[in-house]
Protein backbone atom coordinates (compact mmCIF):
# COMPACT_ATOMS: atom_id res chain seq x y z
CA UNK A 1 0.00 0.00 0.00
CA UNK A 2 3.29 2.53 1.01
CA UNK A 3 5.55 0.93 -1.26
CA UNK A 4 6.11 3.96 -3.37
CA UNK A 5 6.36 5.94 0.40
CA UNK A 6 8.87 3.77 1.06
CA UNK A 7 10.58 4.51 -1.86
CA UNK A 8 10.85 7.96 -0.97
CA UNK A 9 11.99 6.91 2.61
CA UNK A 10 15.13 5.07 1.20
CA UNK A 11 16.36 8.52 -1.05
CA UNK A 12 16.20 10.22 2.22
CA UNK A 13 17.86 7.47 4.45
CA UNK A 14 20.15 7.42 1.76
CA UNK A 15 21.14 11.44 1.75
CA UNK A 16 23.22 12.88 4.50
CA UNK A 17 21.57 15.83 4.56
CA UNK A 18 18.27 17.82 2.83
CA UNK A 19 17.14 16.10 -0.52
CA UNK A 20 15.14 18.31 -3.01
CA UNK A 21 11.35 17.63 -3.92
CA UNK A 22 12.92 18.16 -7.10
CA UNK A 23 15.82 15.61 -6.71
CA UNK A 24 13.53 12.97 -5.64
CA UNK A 25 10.77 13.54 -8.36
CA UNK A 26 13.55 12.67 -11.01
CA UNK A 27 15.04 10.21 -9.53
CA UNK A 28 11.94 7.90 -8.54
CA UNK A 29 10.27 9.16 -11.37
CA UNK A 30 7.22 10.94 -9.94
CA UNK A 31 6.13 14.12 -9.67
CA UNK A 32 6.82 16.15 -6.73
CA UNK A 33 3.39 16.90 -6.10
CA UNK A 34 3.20 12.78 -5.43
CA UNK A 35 7.07 13.63 -3.26
CA UNK A 36 4.93 15.39 -0.86
CA UNK A 37 2.04 13.14 -0.80
CA UNK A 38 4.27 10.50 0.19
CA UNK A 39 6.38 12.47 2.72
CA UNK A 40 3.32 12.99 4.67
CA UNK A 41 2.44 8.84 4.19
CA UNK A 42 5.74 8.84 5.85
CA UNK A 43 5.08 11.47 8.51
CA UNK A 44 2.10 9.38 9.33
CA UNK A 45 3.65 6.40 9.85
CA UNK A 46 6.48 8.00 12.59
CA UNK A 47 9.14 9.32 10.99
CA UNK A 48 9.76 12.74 11.71
CA UNK A 49 10.64 14.60 8.22
CA UNK A 50 11.58 18.35 8.33
CA UNK A 51 10.69 20.04 4.91
CA UNK A 52 11.71 23.69 3.98
CA UNK A 53 11.36 25.49 0.48
CA UNK A 54 15.16 26.03 -0.03
CA UNK A 55 16.67 22.52 1.62
CA UNK A 56 14.19 20.10 0.93
CA UNK A 57 13.25 17.22 2.92
CA UNK A 58 15.33 15.69 5.64
CA UNK A 59 14.81 12.74 7.57
CA UNK A 60 15.19 13.74 11.25
CA UNK A 61 13.96 10.57 13.40
CA UNK A 62 13.02 7.24 12.10
CA UNK A 63 9.64 5.61 13.24
CA UNK A 64 9.09 3.67 16.07
CA UNK A 65 6.61 1.66 14.96
CA UNK A 66 7.04 -2.12 13.70
CA UNK A 67 6.77 -1.53 10.21
CA UNK A 68 7.56 -4.35 7.53
CA UNK A 69 10.19 -1.99 6.20
CA UNK A 70 12.12 -1.53 9.47
CA UNK A 71 12.26 -5.21 10.36
CA UNK A 72 12.56 -6.78 6.93
CA UNK A 73 16.13 -4.10 6.30
CA UNK A 74 17.73 -6.26 9.25
CA UNK A 75 15.92 -9.31 8.77
CA UNK A 76 18.50 -11.91 6.76
CA UNK A 77 16.05 -15.04 6.87
CA UNK A 78 15.26 -17.28 4.36
CA UNK A 79 11.82 -17.48 4.57
CA UNK A 80 10.41 -16.23 8.43
CA UNK A 81 9.01 -12.94 7.77
CA UNK A 82 9.56 -12.41 4.04
CA UNK A 83 5.70 -12.39 4.38
CA UNK A 84 4.34 -9.53 7.06
CA UNK A 85 0.73 -8.72 8.08
CA UNK A 86 0.69 -5.21 9.91
CA UNK A 87 -1.69 -4.16 11.85
CA UNK A 88 -2.31 -0.83 14.59
CA UNK A 89 -4.48 -2.69 16.43
CA UNK A 90 -6.21 -6.02 16.48
CA UNK A 91 -8.51 -8.53 18.77
CA UNK A 92 -5.28 -10.89 18.46
CA UNK A 93 -2.94 -11.74 15.59
CA UNK A 94 -3.30 -15.38 16.17
CA UNK A 95 -6.81 -14.87 15.69
CA UNK A 96 -5.83 -13.39 12.13
CA UNK A 97 -3.65 -16.37 11.85
CA UNK A 98 -6.55 -18.69 11.46
CA UNK A 99 -8.53 -16.41 9.59
CA UNK A 100 -5.54 -16.03 6.71
CA UNK A 101 -4.60 -19.81 6.79
CA UNK A 102 -8.33 -21.10 7.01
CA UNK A 103 -9.18 -19.12 3.70
CA UNK A 104 -5.93 -19.06 1.79
CA UNK A 105 -2.88 -21.90 1.27
CA UNK A 106 -0.75 -22.75 4.49
CA UNK A 107 2.15 -23.25 2.16
CA UNK A 108 2.24 -20.14 0.34
CA UNK A 109 1.95 -18.54 4.10
CA UNK A 110 4.56 -20.57 5.41
CA UNK A 111 6.95 -18.33 7.80
CA UNK A 112 4.71 -15.23 7.47
CA UNK A 113 4.81 -13.37 10.38
CA UNK A 114 1.18 -11.11 11.44
CA UNK A 115 2.37 -8.03 13.61
CA UNK A 116 0.61 -5.87 16.14
CA UNK A 117 1.45 -2.22 17.63
CA UNK A 118 -0.95 -3.35 20.08
CA UNK A 119 -4.18 -6.46 21.07
CA UNK A 120 -7.61 -5.63 22.48
CA UNK A 121 -8.15 -9.54 23.10
CA UNK A 122 -5.14 -11.65 23.09
CA UNK A 123 -5.28 -14.96 23.93
CA UNK A 124 -2.82 -16.80 26.43
CA UNK A 125 -2.46 -20.29 27.37
CA UNK A 126 -5.11 -21.86 28.77
CA UNK A 127 -7.71 -19.83 26.90
CA UNK A 128 -6.29 -16.52 29.67
CA UNK A 129 -6.09 -13.11 28.19
CA UNK A 130 -3.28 -11.20 27.32
CA UNK A 131 -2.47 -8.31 28.13
CA UNK A 132 -1.09 -6.76 25.13
CA UNK A 133 -0.39 -2.76 25.19
CA UNK A 134 1.26 -0.31 22.73
CA UNK A 135 5.03 -0.82 23.33
CA UNK A 136 5.64 -4.86 23.34
CA UNK A 137 6.38 -7.49 20.14
CA UNK A 138 2.99 -8.96 19.97
CA UNK A 139 3.08 -11.86 16.92
CA UNK A 140 2.02 -14.90 15.37
CA UNK A 141 3.96 -16.76 12.98
CA UNK A 142 2.13 -18.89 10.41
CA UNK A 143 4.15 -22.57 10.06
CA UNK A 144 3.67 -25.33 7.55
CA UNK A 145 5.95 -27.94 9.59
CA UNK A 146 7.30 -30.69 7.83
CA UNK A 147 7.87 -32.81 10.88
CA UNK A 148 6.04 -35.64 12.54
CA UNK A 149 2.98 -34.43 14.13
CA UNK A 150 4.12 -35.74 17.54
CA UNK A 151 7.47 -33.52 17.29
CA UNK A 152 5.09 -30.04 17.01
CA UNK A 153 6.24 -29.24 20.38
CA UNK A 154 9.68 -28.92 19.61
CA UNK A 155 8.37 -25.51 17.06
CA UNK A 156 7.49 -24.07 21.01
CA UNK A 157 10.69 -25.13 22.17
CA UNK A 158 12.44 -23.30 19.10
CA UNK A 159 10.82 -20.04 20.05
CA UNK A 160 11.31 -20.24 23.35
CA UNK A 161 15.04 -20.75 23.11
CA UNK A 162 14.55 -17.90 20.30
CA UNK A 163 13.07 -15.26 22.28
CA UNK A 164 16.03 -15.91 25.59
CA UNK A 165 18.60 -15.58 23.02
CA UNK A 166 17.07 -12.56 21.30
CA UNK A 167 17.24 -10.85 24.68
CA UNK A 168 20.34 -12.48 25.52
CA UNK A 169 22.57 -11.21 22.51
CA UNK A 170 20.86 -7.98 22.18
CA UNK A 171 21.07 -6.30 25.48
CA UNK A 172 23.22 -9.09 27.46
CA UNK A 173 20.21 -9.57 29.54
CA UNK A 174 19.75 -12.63 31.70
CA UNK A 175 16.53 -14.12 30.37
CA UNK A 176 15.79 -17.56 31.08
CA UNK A 177 13.00 -20.20 29.92
CA UNK A 178 10.43 -21.50 32.61
CA UNK A 179 8.22 -24.93 31.30
CA UNK A 180 6.53 -24.64 29.51
CA UNK A 181 6.46 -21.48 27.59
CA UNK A 182 7.67 -18.31 29.69
CA UNK A 183 10.46 -16.61 29.49
CA UNK A 184 12.04 -14.78 32.50
CA UNK A 185 14.70 -12.23 33.57
CA UNK A 186 15.29 -13.01 37.49
CA UNK A 187 11.77 -13.72 38.93
CA UNK A 188 9.62 -11.50 36.85
CA UNK A 189 8.15 -12.87 33.22
CA UNK A 190 9.28 -10.47 30.42
CA UNK A 191 7.68 -12.83 27.57
CA UNK A 192 4.89 -15.76 26.41
CA UNK A 193 4.22 -17.98 23.43
CA UNK A 194 1.63 -20.20 22.73
CA UNK A 195 1.24 -22.83 19.90
CA UNK A 196 -2.18 -23.57 18.06
CA UNK A 197 -2.12 -26.69 16.01
CA UNK A 198 -4.51 -27.72 13.18
CA UNK A 199 -4.78 -30.86 12.01
CA UNK A 200 -6.10 -34.43 10.82
CA UNK A 201 -5.55 -37.54 11.90
CA UNK A 202 -1.65 -37.06 11.26
CA UNK A 203 -1.60 -34.31 9.06
CA UNK A 204 -0.93 -30.82 10.13
CA UNK A 205 -2.54 -28.50 7.83
CA UNK A 206 -0.82 -25.78 9.59
CA UNK A 207 -0.01 -24.59 12.96
CA UNK A 208 0.45 -20.79 14.72
CA UNK A 209 3.17 -19.82 17.01
CA UNK A 210 2.11 -16.53 18.92
CA UNK A 211 5.30 -14.73 20.92
CA UNK A 212 4.15 -11.71 23.12
CA UNK A 213 7.23 -10.02 24.89
CA UNK A 214 7.29 -7.08 27.24
CA UNK A 215 9.57 -4.51 25.17
CA UNK A 216 8.94 -0.49 25.84
CA UNK A 217 6.24 -1.15 28.40
CA UNK A 218 6.45 -0.25 32.07
CA UNK A 219 5.38 -2.72 34.17
CA UNK A 220 2.50 -0.93 35.51
CA UNK A 221 0.80 -0.84 32.05
CA UNK A 222 0.45 -4.76 32.67
CA UNK A 223 -2.85 -4.12 34.64
CA UNK A 224 -4.30 -7.71 35.60
CA UNK A 225 -1.32 -10.03 35.49
CA UNK A 226 -1.13 -12.63 38.18
CA UNK A 227 2.61 -12.95 38.43
CA UNK A 228 5.52 -10.26 38.66
CA UNK A 229 6.46 -9.08 35.33
CA UNK A 230 9.04 -7.10 33.94
CA UNK A 231 10.13 -5.46 30.34
CA UNK A 232 12.76 -5.15 28.59
CA UNK A 233 13.26 -1.15 28.63
CA UNK A 234 12.64 -1.56 32.84
CA UNK A 235 15.64 -4.00 33.02
CA UNK A 236 18.25 -1.72 29.99
CA UNK A 237 16.40 1.65 32.06
CA UNK A 238 15.43 3.22 28.27
CA UNK A 239 13.42 1.61 25.29
CA UNK A 240 14.84 0.42 22.87
CA UNK A 241 14.74 -0.34 19.24
CA UNK A 242 11.98 -2.84 18.84
CA UNK A 243 12.23 -3.71 14.95
CA UNK A 244 16.44 -4.75 15.54
CA UNK A 245 14.84 -6.25 18.66
CA UNK A 246 12.15 -8.19 16.19
CA UNK A 247 14.35 -8.80 13.48
CA UNK A 248 16.94 -10.70 15.54
CA UNK A 249 14.25 -12.52 16.78
CA UNK A 250 13.09 -14.00 13.81
CA UNK A 251 16.31 -15.00 12.87
CA UNK A 252 16.94 -16.62 16.34
CA UNK A 253 13.98 -18.78 15.44
CA UNK A 254 14.81 -19.19 12.02
CA UNK A 255 18.08 -21.07 13.05
CA UNK A 256 16.56 -23.43 15.28
CA UNK A 257 13.02 -24.37 13.26
CA UNK A 258 15.56 -25.40 10.41
CA UNK A 259 17.17 -27.59 13.03
CA UNK A 260 13.66 -29.08 13.49
CA UNK A 261 13.03 -29.31 10.16
CA UNK A 262 16.42 -31.66 9.44
CA UNK A 263 15.74 -33.77 12.20
CA UNK A 264 18.15 -32.23 14.26
CA UNK A 265 15.94 -32.18 17.73
CA UNK A 266 18.66 -33.35 20.28
CA UNK A 267 20.12 -29.33 19.32
CA UNK A 268 16.82 -27.96 20.24
CA UNK A 269 16.43 -29.54 23.21
CA UNK A 270 19.75 -29.42 24.17
CA UNK A 271 19.89 -25.46 23.68
CA UNK A 272 16.40 -25.38 25.68
CA UNK A 273 18.05 -27.12 28.98
CA UNK A 274 21.08 -25.09 29.04
CA UNK A 275 18.41 -21.73 29.29
CA UNK A 276 16.06 -23.85 31.50
CA UNK A 277 15.13 -21.70 34.95
CA UNK A 278 12.74 -24.77 35.75
CA UNK A 279 15.27 -27.62 36.00
CA UNK A 280 16.63 -28.97 39.13
CA UNK A 281 14.16 -26.69 40.81
CA UNK A 282 11.52 -27.19 43.19
CA UNK A 283 8.12 -26.97 41.88
CA UNK A 284 4.43 -26.84 42.47
CA UNK A 285 2.40 -28.10 39.69
CA UNK A 286 -1.18 -27.84 39.13
CA UNK A 287 -3.11 -30.09 36.51
CA UNK A 288 -6.83 -29.99 35.88
CA UNK A 289 -6.39 -33.46 38.05
CA UNK A 290 -4.08 -32.73 41.11
CA UNK A 291 -2.13 -30.37 42.54
CA UNK A 292 1.47 -32.10 43.69
CA UNK A 293 5.74 -30.37 44.50
CA UNK A 294 8.39 -32.08 43.52
CA UNK A 295 12.18 -31.61 41.90
CA UNK A 296 11.87 -30.79 38.09
CA UNK A 297 14.81 -33.05 37.14
CA UNK A 298 14.28 -33.11 33.17
CA UNK A 299 12.19 -33.12 30.75
CA UNK A 300 11.71 -36.06 27.93
CA UNK A 301 11.51 -36.37 24.49
CA UNK A 302 7.90 -35.27 24.03
CA UNK A 303 8.69 -32.25 25.77
CA UNK A 304 6.50 -33.31 29.44
CA UNK A 305 8.26 -32.21 32.62
CA UNK A 306 9.63 -34.98 34.59
CA UNK A 307 9.31 -34.31 38.06
CA UNK A 308 10.92 -36.61 41.21
CA UNK A 309 7.75 -36.07 43.76
CA UNK A 310 8.61 -36.17 47.21
CA UNK A 311 7.53 -39.73 47.98
CA UNK A 312 10.21 -40.92 45.45
CA UNK A 313 7.55 -40.92 42.36
CA UNK A 314 8.69 -39.96 38.80
CA UNK A 315 5.82 -38.04 37.43
CA UNK A 316 5.30 -36.79 33.96
CA UNK A 317 3.50 -34.16 33.42
CA UNK A 318 2.35 -32.63 29.56
CA UNK A 319 0.68 -29.81 30.45
CA UNK A 320 -0.90 -27.66 33.55
CA UNK A 321 0.90 -24.72 35.45
CA UNK A 322 4.37 -24.97 36.84
CA UNK A 323 4.91 -22.61 40.05
CA UNK A 324 8.63 -22.81 41.14
CA UNK A 325 9.33 -22.74 44.56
Amino acid sequence: MYDAAFRVLEVLEASDGPVSGEKISGRLGISRSAVWKHVKELISMGYEISASQRGGYHLTRKSDRLLPYEIQKKLRTRFIGKQMRYFENTPSTIWVGKQLASEGDAKKLHGMVIVAEEQTGGIGRLGRSWVSPAGGVWITIVLKPGIPIDRVFMVTMAGSVAVARAIRKEYELGALIKWPNDIYIGDKKVAGLLLELFAEADEIHYCLLSIGVDVNITPADLTGVKVPVTSISAEMGHDVDRASFLARLLREFESRYLLIEDGEYEAVIREWKSLSCTLEHRVRINTMKATFEGEAIDIDESGALIIRKDNGKIERVIGGDCIQR
